[in-house]
């Protein structure tokens, strides 16, 4: 498949009945392991992982080290991939031109609460990139109107995700993401207000089950750091064991 195609692929699915589940993976190995379940229909790079593996913090990875990484992910599987590019390196376009290049078809840019003239005119950016260079990048674009929003009401961060979310459809997302642990109400509001099959969430203790969110409209569930977590923690209690004189268990299926 083409970069185009499978761009167009990816599209696709956030506008299907059926919601996108994706499981966020963080370097080749995971997202090989990942892509090889005949269950995956695309890959997402998760940013925190991503920064963890490389021993940064949470949104302070340098571009040139993720685009690296999210392009050699991006070779290795044959499914489409969307990455986390954090809030787009300060040229969101140059930076959508660079993931392309390296074979993504899609990606989240966070706004971070900046003012909404600022955040839309991101948007407009990734896509005026993405059209120039001829591919239907789907842009799941975030607002952080929830985990940036304090202690402020709850209703305020449904009217701000609510006309941020619009103003970014507007610019030309794909969809928009509103990480957050969202219940069936505030899902609800979300979905009526931004649109149905338009509203991303993440997948966290305490949230919706994935079958729920898309009974109420939403388009896609991702698990961000959560898949690495596991997978470290799995890895913990195995050293944990070994170092009590366990052994290692058999018949431990090949990652290929």
């Amino acid at each position: 498949m083409t970069t185009a195609s499978k761009a167009q692929t990816l599209v696709d699915l956030y506008h299907a009945p059926e919601i996108l589940r994706v499981v966020n993976v963080w370097d080749v190995v995971s997202a090989r392991a990942v892509a090889n379940l005949p269950e995956t229909r695309a890959v997402a790079t998760a940013g925190h992982g991503v920064a963890a593996s490389f021993g940064y913090e949470d949104g302070t990875t340098p571009r040139d080290v993720m685009i690296d990484m999210v392009g050699r992910i991006a070779a290795s599987v044959s499914v489409p991939v969307t990455a986390d590019l954090d809030d787009g390196y300060g040229d969101a376009g140059e930076t959508t031109r660079l993931a392309i290049a390296a074979g993504v078809v899609g990606a989240n840019v966070e706004d971070r609460l900046k003012p909404l003239d600022e955040s839309v005119a991101v948007v407009e950016a990734i896509v005026r990139a993405a059209e120039e260079e001829g591919v239907p990048f789907a842009l799941n674009a975030r607002t952080d109107a929830f985990v940036r929003g304090g202690s402020r009401p709850v209703e305020e961060s449904i009217a701000d995700a609510i006309q941020r979310g619009r103003a970014f459809l507007d610019a030309g997302a794909t969809s928009v993401f509103v990480p957050g642990i969202l219940d069936a109400h505030v899902t609800r509001r979300l979905v009526e207000g931004i649109g149905d099959r338009k509203v991303s969430v993440i997948g966290l203790p305490g949230a919706l089950a994935a079958s729920e969110y898309e009974k109420l409209g939403v388009a896609r569930i991702s698990y961000g750091p959560l898949p690495q977590r596991v997978a470290l923690t799995a890895l913990q209690e195995l050293a944990a064991d070994l170092y009590q004189g366990g052994v290692v268990p058999s018949g431990l299926p090949a990652l290929n």
